[in-house]
């Protein structure tokens, strides 16, 4: 089932995204086309104040048109190492700190057109919370949820970003791994 690529040539070139278009030929001989978007990956953020409450961030998404519910995320810059990405995302949207941060792994959201890797994460976070320094053109709102409100709102749908539901399932396990290990 492997593909072989034939031919490669630019489609776009944007600020943040590129897109290859790629010739490729299948196990079976057969010639096809692939559309390939390259992505540098981000590092996503799933933060918790010690009295249980959960950091995330509420911001309009122009590609769905609508605003949503969100773990902290940012784009890694070449070359970045996504836990100093995570560390850096997370004081930029949400003001906070982290105590301790733990690698969740990592996921490919969309295999079929990018090969963009989230780097999951969760962190335990300092209690004072800094100034937001987000960019120019990113608005978020910090929102705080208990961990019942957000499995209230994915079962409803009201969290519905991939991501987000990525690395929350991500740290469930973690934490009944810890639990298990505990006995």
């Amino acid at each position: 089932m492997h593909e072989t690529t034939i031919a490669t040539r630019t489609g776009f070139q944007g600020k943040l995204l590129h897109v290859e278009i790629l010739e490729i030929a299948l196990a079976d001989g057969a010639r096809a086309t692939r559309e390939i978007i390259r992505h540098p990956g981000a590092a996503v953020v799933l933060g918790q104040l010690d009295d249980g409450r959960f950091v995330l961030v509420r911001q309009y998404r122009k590609a769905v048109e609508r605003e949503m519910l969100e773990a902290v995320a940012g784009t890694l810059n070449r070359g970045e190492d996504p836990v100093i990405c995570a560390h850096r995302e997370l004081s930029e949207e949400s003001g906070y700190r982290a105590r301790e941060l733990i690698p969740l792994g990592s996921v490919v959201p969309a295999p079929g057109y990018t090969d963009e890797r989230l780097h999951l994460f969760y962190a335990r976070l300092h209690e004072a919370q800094g100034a937001l320094h987000t960019d120019a053109d990113e608005h978020v709102c910090v929102v705080y949820l208990t961990a019942e409100e957000i499995e209230r709102d994915i079962a409803a749908g009201t969290i519905d970003d991939a991501k987000t539901l990525a690395v929350w399932l991500r740290y469930r396990l973690w934490q009944a791994q810890a639990r298990r290990n505990e006995v």
